[in-house]
């Protein structure tokens, strides 16, 4: 198991394998943010619980979802709740706002945190976290395993409601 702070140098040539740690984790995701943007990826699909533990809001992540934002390019969120998000991260929440239109964000509120996978996909790699606790996670360009993923995430899914609204509209 690897363990690093920094993302390696090539976004391009993202690693398989299993991985252990937080900073493992966060780096994982700031890569393959800018492997989407650097290889044109048509369609992300980031899952967790609340996404508290995403690098999302960082200056560099959303450099990497503004270079990876164009037409016909969509990202599907899928969490339990996005309170989280919106409190800690303001820049995504600004960076959502902005690009709503390639956004389609979920929430399963009725699931326990801990069934739904903490994961990204996408038709090139996925990186899931197996443990939230002891970040333990599986980076894998495998087929069956991105297949596997998109069936798991697609049975939550449909299961979602629409959540995490651009607009901010009281009664």
């Amino acid at each position: 198991m690897t363990d690093f702070a920094e993302p390696p140098p090539a976004a391009g040539d993202l690693p398989q394998g299993r991985f252990q740690g937080r900073l493992a984790f966060a780096a994982l995701v700031r890569q393959a943010l800018a492997a989407a943007a650097a290889q044109g990826w048509n369609r992300i699909i980031l899952c967790d619980a609340d996404f508290s533990d995403w690098p999302l809001g960082e200056r560099a992540t959303i450099e990497s979802l503004n270079a990876w934002s164009a037409h016909g390019r969509s990202l599907h969120l899928l969490a339990c709740d996005y309170s989280a998000l919106r409190l800690q991260q303001p820049r995504f929440v600004q960076w959502r706002q902005t690009w709503s239109h390639l956004v389609q964000a979920r929430a399963c509120d009725r699931a326990w945190a801990g069934d739904l996978p903490s994961a990204i996909w996408s038709s090139a790699w996925t990186l899931e976290r197996l443990d939230r606790v002891h970040a333990s996670l599986l980076a894998s360009r495998g087929a069956e395993r991105r297949v596997l993923l998109a069936e798991r995430l697609d049975h939550w899914w449909q299961r979602a409601g629409p959540s995490f609204s651009t607009d901010t509209l009281g009664l």
